[in-house]
């Protein structure tokens, strides 16, 4: 049921609804309400539901190449005991090839694993040093550049600041507004304060200038 249902038979069924009875009309109705205005499109919980399954899986990963690393070393133990034994050997060779595969399979799957988990938090640490004009501005950013999938060096982002200013080139209201830098207001000289500037004044200025200073010189030279 969503806001208008819920709003539509609470004032069926009371017609001067008071916030608090619609409120626990809402709740009944197991209603959830989050501030936009802080970019909460997405349930918090869920995203660090998902933070943590993505952990749970790597670290899976790893106890599971453990425990490989483990049955290889005691496959081949086993090789070097069964001496001639054709059969044997056979099998035991048979184990090894099948358990090796599975190895290089997780191990190339926990490497995937990895190396996303590192992208995205290279992604989250770029815009980090970003100004949004949003929490949901930047989520969205991170997204973004998160699928673009760019290539990584000794930790870095490849081109992330080329695709910055292509990001920001077409959603400009992501970011927070720079005000113009204005230039200070020219000083011009020969000013009463009896600075030179670089018009002579004239005699009247002169004059002006001897009555608030008592120690200027007039002088008709060039």
């Amino acid at each position: 049921m969503n806001i208008k249902e819920i709003f539509e038979k609470a004032t069926t069924e009371n017609k001067a609804l008071t916030y608090e009875q619609f409120e626990e009309i809402a709740k009944a109705q197991k209603a959830k309400f989050a501030d936009l205005s802080e970019g909460r499109y997405v349930d918090r919980q869920k995203y660090e539901d998902d933070l943590s399954k993505k952990a749970t899986e790597i670290e899976t990963l790893n106890e599971t190449i453990a425990t490989r690393d483990t049955d290889l070393a005691n496959l081949q133990t086993q090789l070097q005991n069964a001496g001639n034994d054709a059969v044997k050997l056979e099998e035991l060779n048979n184990s090894l090839t099948n358990l090796q595969s599975k190895y290089d399979t997780d191990t190339a799957e926990l490497q995937k694993k990895l190396s996303a988990q590192s992208y995205e938090f290279a992604v989250r640490d770029f815009a980090g040093k970003q100004k949004f004009s949003s929490n949901a501005a930047k989520r969205d950013f991170i997204e973004s550049l998160v699928k673009k999938k760019l290539p990584m060096e000794n930790g870095s982002i490849m081109g992330a600041d080329d695709y910055l200013k292509a990001y920001a080139k077409d959603n400009g209201d992501a970011f927070v507004k720079e005000a113009p830098k204005t230039d200070p207001a020219p000083i011009f000289a020969g000013s009463a304060s009896g600075d030179k500037g670089s018009k002579k004044p004239s005699l009247s200025e002169m004059m002006r200038m001897k009555n608030e200073n008592p120690d200027y010189v007039i002088s008709f030279d060039d």
